[in-house]
């Protein structure tokens, strides 16, 4: 008893701070030691001689607490004693610390990378000043050149005229700019004047000149777009994008006040964007260059940037301090009213009821217009969700390491307990040790995060350059990682520390183990059976979408893409007049025939699995009640050939259908469906856009209803016309005519041609050096593209489900072979009285197996109650398909039978001798 009196001096001297802890620690280990051997001489058994020489050591360790208690130590000094202990804790048990560490990296990492994303999809305002006093007019994404509005009389996007009359008369507005609404799919063509480079081509948007003072934003250098420069027949100006400038150029200074050849029209760059500002919208591929709109006839050759009726800007404005967004949305939606009821093609009395359904919806412009936020919320949604659902089984895998951990340091537990150690502190020191845990899981999660969010991108843009999203980890993104690790160490480290609160003193005088029968607790095999249902509905929605995908990659687009090749070009940004494009054609056919392997040249507006779309009002001659929209393609005599649409009835197009001979269409058959009787034969009968043009084309022949915009259209009409025909009811001249200008040469070849794109792009400089290629890709490339979305889906899913299948499987082996380890004397005397191996892996296996079904019986009906939320983003698939369900419920019991078998073998092969002296 001196010895234990003198070692409570030692530690009361130490917590008063006159004692160091390494010459504590020496007199701890020396005192142990001193006191097991005098329980060895007395006759105790070795075992028993330990653990009453550590008892003795808790009570003395417990006078450090009762010292902390009555002198009221600082909660600062206490909780850096907690941190110190914990990480010591931790530190002797790498293996934990590694598997805790690496599973909460990848559940924080996942949802870490999600929200990335969604910050900058869908929560981040654009880079430009006060962002919130910004208004949008109108609150759709509608591209990109159209006379009509939504059938609800919603208006999104605006002609010239329109923008100029609102301006004038909104003095609500400090500033109302107007921007390209399809700029996307209208690049330019770019070469600095005096360079050998080729020409590029590259996002270029027309905008009105107070686009930058409505933002509020400064030039790097040189000066931003006025008022000046977007007037008639003033010099051609533009301003480069900050990106373009740095990467392109090296951030040469000369570049400012330098000639650039856009579309072969000499412009002057004036100055370079803010950093960081990627234009009026997030897109893949943010404008390289800002042209002011008046400047967009010469440079564009475009014939509707001051026609009455086409509409084709976006209107965004910075609205006053004090104004009523009810009532300035009435302002707009009555100047709109009035000023289209002026217009020609609003002079009817149908029209003039009409244009009495239009309104204007005002909506935040902050974060711009919203074209890709609209595109990938859904998905962006769906895969938080999924990653949030990886996360909860990550929780519930370290709840139950915990436990285990903490059933293996109960002895410790219920000593210090015993002799006095308070409830809360014992219950602060675990949540302490989880948190720690959490926080170097949220710190290697970071670094999962930004890996991850590279992945995403690459998945969700290939090939797309200057994306305007960070990966890198940004203060907002490192704020939600650092609450979730907060918040996950809570929620893992609260069942563990309850369990270890409720450990009572009589315990440590039970024999530790011996009183521990049983196997597992309640508790745990409750976590396991959530982390399997969880893990099941995730394997479920794998599967729904792997379907849906593989229902999508089959559908039957009546294409042929095999040693095919897509050159999108666009003569019109290489300085070719409409009346010039003929010979331009004829002299593409001739030149890429030249070319070895290649067997059919086709040309066309756009191609099959394209993301444009040309639609036109047809009207069947003498039936003005047979009317439709259907898609609008011009194309030549190979065409057909060379995407491999097969002609069903009368003929294709004929080299012979030139400018000058007869007026022919060649359309789909789901136009014959729609427009005709059933067993009406539609060779002969004529079609046009209206009624006075009924007359325009003869239809000469039906093709196959092959897919072009998406794989999903259904009901989608389509007639091809030659390339040089026009409308018969046409009054414009062919100069004022955009139709005129193909988008695509589409080459058949009779091998696979490695060296395509660069003999393609050879032959184009060729024929002309500013004639460039706008984007090459194989056929294949295109059809895949329009799949990338779903493919995305379907790969994250099945990560993210396999993920949490593995974190489940751990979960269960985990607590299986803790109850196998803490069985060990059960089973031994089992063994001993007779039991038989197998048996004992029967046992085994059945506590396993029962828990693996316990979760299926949770997760099957969770799943199929989640699959109408997911409905909307698959293809042709309604509920939770048998096979799929099946497949995820083999899935988990297969897994389950792994994870219980292992511990199962090694119950098995315990030797009774040794687990009863072990006891």
């Amino acid at each position: 008893m001196r010895g234990l009196r003198r070692l409570k001096a030692r530690i009361w001297n130490f917590a008063a701070g006159r004692q160091s802890s390494d010459r504590l620690r020496e007199e701890m280990n020396e005192h142990i030691a001193m006191q097991t051997e005098e329980n060895l001489r007395a006759g105790m058994a070795p075992a028993e001689a330990r653990r009453q020489a550590l008892l003795k050591w808790g009570a003395a360790n417990a006078v450090r607490e009762q010292y902390q208690a009555e002198k009221g130590l600082p909660a600062l000094e206490t909780m850096l004693q907690d941190v110190r202990f914990a990480a010591r804790m931790l530190r002797k048990s790498p293996v934990f610390t590694s598997v805790a560490v690496l599973t909460l990296a990848l559940g924080i990492g996942a949802n870490s990378a999600i929200f990335t994303l969604v910050n900058a999809l869908m929560l981040k305002n654009l880079p430009v000043a006060d962002p919130k006093s910004l208004v949008r007019l109108g609150n759709n994404n509608d591209c990109c050149v159209g006379i009509d509005f939504h059938d609800n009389g919603e208006y999104s996007y605006f002609t010239t005229d329109s923008y100029e009359y609102l301006s004038k008369n909104l003095p609500e507005f400090e500033e109302l700019a107007a921007m390209q609404a399809g700029f996307a799919y209208r690049p330019v063509v770019v070469r600095r004047d005096g360079s050998e480079d080729a020409p590029r081509s590259v996002m270029g948007e027309f905008v009105s000149g107070n686009y930058f003072r409505t933002f509020g934003l400064n030039a790097v250098t040189g000066r931003l777009l006025e008022d000046r420069d977007d007037a008639v027949g003033v010099p051609l100006t533009a301003v480069m994008s900050y990106e373009t400038w740095r990467t392109r150029f090296n951030g040469d200074a000369g570049v400012v006040g330098s000639t650039f050849r856009v579309n072969t029209k000499p412009v002057t760059v004036i100055g370079i964007a803010p950093k960081g500002f990627y234009g009026d919208r997030l897109l893949p591929s943010p404008p390289e260059y800002y042209l002011p709109i008046e400047t967009m006839p010469e440079i564009a050759n475009v014939t509707y940037v001051h026609n009455s009726e086409s509409q084709w800007l976006y209107l965004i404005g910075r609205v006053k301090p004090g104004v009523s967004m009810g009532a300035l949305q009435q302002k707009v939606t009555t100047l709109l009213r009035r000023q289209l009821g002026a217009t020609p093609h609003f002079s009817s009395r149908e029209e003039q009821e009409r244009i009495k359904t239009i309104h204007v919806v005002l909506a935040p412009g902050g974060a711009g217009i919203q074209a890709m936020q609209e595109n990938r919320n859904r998905q962006l949604g769906l895969l938080w969700a999924v990653s949030g659902l990886v996360l909860l089984i990550a929780c519930a895998n370290m709840a139950n390491l915990l436990l285990v951990r903490g059933m293996g340091r109960k002895a410790e537990i219920f000593v210090r307990t015993a002799l006095g150690a308070r409830r809360a502190r014992i219950v602060r020191q675990l949540l302490t040790e989880s948190i720690l845990l959490a926080s170097a899981g949220g710190i290697a999660g970071l670094a999962v995060a930004y890996l991850g969010t590279r992945t995403l991108l690459t998945f969700a843009f290939p090939g797309a350059e200057n994306i305007p999203i960070d990966a890198s980890p940004s203060p907002i993104v490192l704020a939600f990682a650092c609450g979730l690790s907060l918040v996950s160490g809570v929620l893992f480290g609260v069942a563990p520390a309850w369990v270890a609160s409720k450990a009572t003193p009589a315990d440590a005088l039970r024999g530790g183990m011996r009183s521990m029968v049983g196997g597992t607790t309640l508790l745990q095999r409750a976590l396991v059976a959530v982390q399997a249902g969880l893990s099941l509905v995730l394997l479920v929605g794998a599967g729904l979408f792997a379907q849906s995908l593989s229902k999508l990659e089959h559908i039957d687009l009546k294409l042929d893409p095999v040693d095919r090749y897509i050159v999108h070009i666009n003569p019109q940004t290489a300085g070719y007049a409409q009346h010039q494009v003929g010979d331009l054609y004829r002299t593409i056919e001739e030149r890429f025939h030249a070319l070895p392997g290649v067997e059919k040249v086709g040309i066309s507006s756009f191609t099959p699995m394209e993301d444009n779309n040309n639609g036109w009002g047809v009207q069947i001659q003498g039936k003005p009640e047979h009317n439709a929209i259907a898609t609008y393609i011009k194309a030549n005599a190979e065409y057909f050939d060379s995407v491999g649409t097969k002609v069903v009835m009368g003929r294709g197009i004929l080299p012979d259908d030139s400018a000058a001979s007869h007026h022919i269409a060649v359309v789909n058959k789901e136009f014959v469906r729609l427009l005709f009787k059933p067993g009406e034969n539609p060779i002969g009968q004529h079609f046009g856009g209206y009624e006075k043009a009924a007359g325009d084309w003869e239809i000469v022949g039906v093709v196959e209803d092959t897919a072009y915009q998406s794989a999903t259209w259904k009901d989608h009409m389509m007639y091809f016309v030659p390339l040089m025909q026009r409308p018969l009811s046409a009054e414009e001249s062919i100069d004022k005519d955009e139709n005129m200008y193909a988008g695509a040469i589409v080459l058949q070849t009779g091998r696979p041609v490695p060296e395509m794109e660069e003999l393609a792009r050879k032959t184009l400089s060729a024929i002309n050096p500013n004639l460039s290629v706008v984007r090459f890709q194989t056929f294949t490339a295109q059809i895949a593209e329009q799949f990338g979305q779903d493919r995305q889906l379907s790969r994250l899913t099945m990560l993210f489900a396999g993920l949490a299948l593995l974190l489940a499987t751990l979960g269960l082996y985990g607590v299986t072979a803790y109850g196998v380890a803490r069985r060990a004397p059960e089973i031994g005397i089992r063994m001993a009285l007779g039991a038989e191996r197998a048996a004992v892996t029967t046992m085994i296996m059945r506590g396993a197996m029962v828990q693996a079904i316990a979760g299926l019986a949770l997760g099957v009906p969770v799943a199929m109650f989640c699959v109408r939320y997911i409905r909307s983003q698959l293809y042709e698939i309604k509920a939770v398909d048998g096979l799929v369900l099946a497949g995820a419920v083999a899935t988990l019991v297969v897994a389950a039978a792994v994870a219980g078998w292992i511990p199962a073998r090694r119950a098995a092969s315990i030797d009774p001798v040794q687990a009863l002296r072990v006891e």
